[in-house]
């Protein structure tokens, strides 16, 4: 290990740390501490790490399918086809489970995901600026359907509840399903390789003995997993798998294998700070860690636009 990812290290279990010790509740004080921490305190600390590693190796991914720096789920509409899935998985199913709800939005990220890749292939872009804007109205128009299918079945205040982003329905019971994704950042450390190489370009990656059109599936498939994961526990994050691999691969490089440990480190630093923020900035009350990401999210999102021009 070296230094700096050591140093990283010890900052993100810094802020864990904090994360754990953070809250109205007074556990010291309180004859239920100890469970109360144990429930809610420590499942939303993992959750943090999870959906934090998963969600920026997901940008990470897109971006190399895509040859493009500015996709990420919820640029590219992945995390609207997740709600739809599960709005339509409630409308079909009264009272599903956990499982099937996540089914369904799994489902749907992936097929709203090709739909993307698929639309990207049919059209001629001359700038890399236009793949964000496609995937943002498309996300837009399937934003809209939920919208008015949820205005039909009466289910608009859920939807709403699903995409505000917060960690405050994360506790013992209803968090476990979050550990698949611990699966996809283990496939996506191996398949490392062959996702730099599907970066590359379809002619090289085939040329050099990988099977393009078959890492695009599986990667999509990882993505597609994490997404709706993500969703159905915590709801959008939104600018995450945009802001962290940028960041890294600004100060690092290219060099997959060696950015994921570091994609994984500031992804979930990012989301844990900025869940501190949004648990102590009004306190006692909390605002959805969406809100606080989002701001930082767009402000980076604007800086890397005004980089692209400047370069261009």
């Amino acid at each position: 290990m070296s230094p700096g990812l050591a140093v990283g290290l010890v900052i993100v279990v810094a802020l864990l740390v904090l994360s754990l010790a953070t809250g109205e509740y007074s556990i010291l004080s309180h004859d239920d501490g100890w469970e109360m921490f144990r429930n809610v305190r420590i499942p939303r600390t993992i959750a943090l790490v999870l959906a934090g590693a998963a969600m920026s190796m997901s940008g990470l991914v897109m971006q190399l399918i895509t040859q493009n720096r500015f996709v990420e789920p919820t640029t590219t509409g992945t995390t609207e086809w997740a709600g739809l899935g599960l709005l339509l998985v409630m409308a079909v199913v009264p009272r599903p489970g956990i499982l099937m709800r996540m089914s369904g939005a799994v489902i749907l990220s992936f097929i709203g995901t090709m739909v993307f890749f698929l639309l990207l292939r049919r059209v001629s872009l001359r700038s890399s600026l236009l793949v964000p804007i496609i995937g943002m109205m498309l996300g837009a128009v399937v934003s809209a359907i939920s919208t008015f299918f949820a205005l039909q079945t009466d289910m608009l205040q859920s939807l709403g509840i699903w995409f505000q982003g917060s960690f405050t329905t994360v506790y013992r019971g209803q968090y476990e399903v979050l550990w698949l994704v611990l699966g996809v950042v283990v496939a996506i450390f191996y398949y490392a390789d062959r996702l730099t190489a599907v970066g590359l370009g379809e002619d090289i990656a085939t040329n050099i003995g990988v099977d393009y059109r078959r890492m695009v599936l599986i990667g999509t498939g990882l993505v597609a997993i994490a997404t709706g994961v993500v969703t159905v526990v915590v709801g959008s994050l939104p600018f995450l798998g945009l802001i962290v691999p940028n960041l890294v691969s600004m100060r690092r490089g290219d060099d997959l294998r060696s950015n994921l440990p570091w994609v994984c480190l500031v992804g979930i630093g990012l989301v844990t700070a900025c869940d501190l923020i949004s648990r102590t900035i009004i306190s006692p009350f909390e605002i959805p860690v969406a809100v606080v990401l989002g701001l930082v999210g767009a402000v980076v999102f604007i800086a890397l636009i005004i980089r692209h021009i400047r370069r261009s």
